[in-house]
């Protein structure tokens, strides 16, 4: 009989076979692969997978992302945790836990708070470590001005921009370093986590609006705009920012906290399978806040 032995593994991204095997896990389980962020250098010590290891294989997994937000004008370091994953061959055999373990040892008194989004299988198992449920929610607005004053239809002045090229990540990231909040509860200084969007799946969702010298990031679904966030040196209107994808668009979505909510509806935010767990001091207001994580902020 082979005995393995099992060893928790972490701070490894330089490490090509280990982080060759936690890619196939990923890719396997979620469809995701973590390797052109890395060779973009994009994946820097903020994301630090901590693995269970067996020969040199990653067997389960769990991310920690160092995470730091503006809330109240004061800055709050909080941990997310994320890429929670087992292989198959392995599961039931308490790796998680050993793993969960291990964080909360290396970071719980040294955050303000820790927190990750569960899937439905799995509400049972976070309670067990001090997490408790939580909600977020979500700001929409019905736009009523589809025309102009002549009622012809508004040329849209929001220009998409070709994230397919690294001179155009440089002035991406340059808007997103020099940017103001323009979110009432705003990741900072993790422009990493931003651009593993923008170079992989969101590729085609970057706008330019030049009136506002902004860059946003947002999903036209037809009559339905959906803002993920914007960047820029001065804060902004949102309503200016809505106008410029034309006057076709007959609702706005947030995937942020604005900064001034009159006139949005605010509704909590239900996701299916998706369940927010918060622990630490650090969230005491959130819900009182009625906030959001910011869509782009989640790992």
């Amino acid at each position: 009989m082979v005995i393995e032995q099992y060893e928790v593994r972490k701070s490894y991204r330089q490490n090509e076979i280990l982080r060759k095997s936690f890619n196939e896990l990923a890719s396997g389980i979620f469809g995701i692969n973590f390797e052109d962020w890395y060779k973009n250098g994009y994946w820097t010590d903020k994301y630090n997978p901590y693995s269970i290891v067996t020969e040199n294989k990653v067997v389960a997994n769990v991310s920690v992302n160092k995470m730091e937000f503006i809330s109240n004008g004061k800055s709050v370091k909080y941990l997310q945790l994320g890429t929670v994953m087992t292989d198959k061959k392995y599961r039931n055999m308490g790796f998680i836990k050993t793993i969960m373990q291990e964080i909360e040892k290396d970071y719980y008194d040294i955050v303000d708070g820790i927190y990750l989004f569960a899937n439905d299988s799995v509400l049972q198992f976070y309670p067990k470590f001090g997490y408790k449920k939580s909600t977020e929610y979500q700001y929409s607005k019905v736009i009523s001005n589809k025309f102009n004053e002549v009622g012809m239809a508004r040329d849209k002045q929001a220009r998409q921009i070709q994230m397919n090229n690294k001179e155009e990540w440089s002035l991406f990231e340059k808007a997103i370093e020099n940017s103001v909040n323009n979110c009432a509860f705003e990741m900072k200084n993790n422009k990493e986590l931003i651009m593993f969007y923008v170079t992989q799946f969101m590729k085609n969702n970057v706008y330019y609006v030049e009136n506002e010298s902004a860059y946003v990031i947002a999903e036209n679904n037809e009559d339905e705009l959906f803002l993920h966030n914007i960047f820029s040196g001065k804060i902004v209107n949102v309503d200016s920012i809505v106008e410029a994808f034309g006057y076709d668009i007959s609702k706005v979505v947030l995937g942020f906290t604005p900064l001034i909510n009159q006139g949005y509806q605010v509704e909590k935010l239900c996701k299916d399978n998706t369940t927010l767990f918060l622990k630490g001091k650090g969230f005491d207001l959130f819900e009182e806040k009625e906030y959001i994580f910011p869509t782009l902020s989640h790992a």
